[in-house]
């Protein structure tokens, strides 16, 4: 989606606490504090210079509650690959989500079932944030290294990447100020990546700055793009719209477009159980390449089209 598009998507009442529901399994943390390789020019988006000191209350806020407290929760979904040319496919996947001391962590499984296709990832969220994979080279389990992290998974224009979402916690970045955003106004930062010695992609000169979109009201995630060396963008994430699953709204459409092939990957959720408690065991990197059981299906709701 680019910026100024005009679709709209409103954000009910009732989701302040849970309109970023999926991005639960894509928000992660890093404990880098080496200095950024290609630092983010600001791009400022009103008259006069933005507040770099409200930006970074909006930023606290935001990593503060912008995931929501609630409960365990299960998804169906579906990736819809969608190439410019060449006929659509459908990747079938769910995910677990939970919270452990760490901060939250989810489970995602793509394919589940298929032999030789099945992908398992794990990712967990806080000052100590990690990706592992299964099956990995050796076939067992394995963390997702600095390189691969940006490869496609089954196929998709997602990664592992975006799975992580690393940059909403970057310590540098730069207060775009306020831009409306699909008929919303939003609160717009510019991201800027750090660098490690561990670090062997981001050392290659592929440096990625993202360009995030907060909607002001309801403090949630509505768009990120991951941008090349000269600021222009790679890759455009952004939430399409919410369902109501009982009394809670969740995201239930996510776009994964690549701006250089113009391919696409839609994400939709198709079937949900909140409130849920999951076994420890779950959230376990060692047990990543055990079978998981769903809810029963007296506790799942479907989210139609």
């Amino acid at each position: 989606m680019r910026r100024g598009a005009t679709n709209r998507i409103t954000f009910p009442r009732q989701a302040v606490a849970s309109a970023c529901l999926v991005f639960l399994l894509v928000a992660a943390t890093r404990s880098w504090a080496q200095p950024r390789l290609n630092p983010p020019t600001p791009g400022y988006l009103h008259l006069g210079t933005a507040d770099q000191e409200e930006g970074r209350k909006v930023m606290g806020d935001f990593r503060q509650h912008g995931w929501g407290q609630g409960g365990a929760y299960y998804l169906e979904f579906e990736l819809h690959v969608l190439p410019r040319r060449g006929d659509e496919r459908v990747v079938p996947g769910r995910l677990w989500g939970g919270r452990n001391e760490t901060g939250p962590i989810t489970r995602v499984e793509l394919q589940p079932g298929v032999k030789d296709a099945e992908r398992r990832l794990l990712v967990q969220v806080g000052a100590q944030s990690s990706v592992w994979s299964w099956p990995a080279t050796a076939g067992g389990v394995a963390p997702v290294g600095p390189v691969t992290v940006f490869e496609p998974l089954a196929g998709t224009d997602l990664s592992a990447f975006d799975l992580q979402m690393p940059f909403l916690y970057w310590k540098d970045f730069t207060y775009e100020g306020v831009e409306p955003l699909r008929g919303r106004p939003t609160h717009v930062f510019l991201m800027g990546p750090p660098i490690g010695d561990d670090d062997g992609q981001l050392k290659k000169g592929v440096a990625r700055n993202v360009r995030i979109w907060l909607d002001t009201q309801f403090n949630a995630l509505v768009q990120a793009e991951e941008l090349d060396r000269d600021e222009q963008p790679l890759k455009a994430i952004t939430v399409l719209d919410l369902k109501k699953v009982g009394e809670q709204w969740i995201v239930k459409t996510v776009d994964v477009r690549n701006e250089a092939t113009r391919d696409k990957t839609q994400f939709t959720v198709t079937g949900a159980a909140l409130d849920q408690k999951f076994p420890p065991a779950l959230f376990d990197p060692a047990h990543l390449g055990d079978a998981a059981a769903p809810p029963p299906p007296d506790q799942m709701h479907k989210v139609d089209q």
